[in-house]
Order: structure tokens, then sequence, then C-alpha cells
């Protein structure tokens, strides 16, 4: 079987409106990957710099996949948290990447957005928190209704990512 081997950290956040921030993460692949070793889901520690504009997490990803074929290649789902002076945790977005593809270093930048509701909606999340989440956080990676929601941009995940392919080629998978 062909494999695929992502070593790397979700290193940092930049661009959100405030900070304590941390992220909950999952590699999401199709029915036809298996996974070797490794974790395919965690969630980072709880970053609140005071004198930087980024929060750092270095949080380290390591799995290995075996695979049939390419239909279904992983991707990294990410949701971002944040809690408020109160020590409440709200989402403060939702983002996905695809793992790259070509084997070597890869700087993955993840741009992140949230779900607005209705006027006052908006007014409640803003005076007593909370604010519009997803159902289901499946439809961050899946196209199948996100066309309907509306949005807001939020900041960016900077993940840091390497990739090994092992016998692609030999078991006639091409990517």
């Amino acid at each position: 079987m062909a494999e695929l081997h992502v070593i790397g950290q979700i290193a940092s956040a930049s661009g959100f409106p405030s900070h304590n921030l941390f992220c909950k993460w999952g590699i999401h692949a199709g029915g036809g990957w298996r996974v070797i070793e490794g974790l395919t889901e965690g969630q980072t520690h709880v970053d609140n710099p005071s004198w930087q504009e980024a929060a750092v997490w270095c949080h380290p990803i390591d799995v290995h996949f075996a695979t049939k074929g390419v239909q279904g290649w992983p991707k990294i789902n990410l949701q971002i948290y944040h809690y408020d002076r109160f020590g409440r945790s709200e989402v403060y977005g939702y983002g996905f990447s695809f793992i790259p593809s070509s084997p070597g270093t890869h700087k993955v930048d993840v741009v992140t957005w949230r779900p607005i509701g209705s006027l006052t909606e908006q007014f409640k999340q803003h005076f007593l928190g909370g604010g519009a989440q997803l159902k289901s956080p499946d439809l961050v990676h899946s196209a199948t209704d996100r066309y309907r929601l509306q949005t807001e941009t939020m900041g960016t995940v900077h993940l840091e990512l390497s990739v090994i392919l092992r016998n692609f080629t030999k078991f006639g998978v091409e990517t």
C-alpha cells in the first residue's frame, strides 16, 4: 500500500480580534485511507499573549496513513476557541486545509471564518457572549450546505507540515 506520513505543528494564530485562544483540530480522510499510527485529533493549550499579536501553540502533529488511492485525500479541520473575561469558551472560527500532496516541508496558512446570525443574535453575542455555531462541524470541510451560510472572516492559523510519500509509484498511485 502507498503511505503518507505527516509530521509538523500547528504553529500559531494571528489576526484574531482578541487573544486567549486555543484550537481543536482533526484530520479527516476518505474511506480508502487507514491510520497506521498517530493521533488524528487533538487540542492545543490556551495562549494569551500580552505583548504580541499572535497566539503561539507549537502543537505537534504526527500521523501515518496507508491508502490504495488518492480519493479522499486527508484534510485538517480547525476550530478556534476564545476564552472571554468571564472564563467562557466560545467558537471564534472554523477553517480547513488539505494536507499538501507533494513531499517536503510546507507552510500552510488556514484562513478562518465564523457564522454570523441575525441582527438580534449579533446584539446578543456582543453583550452576552456566545454567538452562532455550526450544528455539525463536518460542514466546515464538506461543501454540501456551506454556500448558504453568512459568515465573517476571523484570523489565520499557521501550520508547518512535512510530508513524506512512500510507495506511491510502486503501487500505481499518482498524486
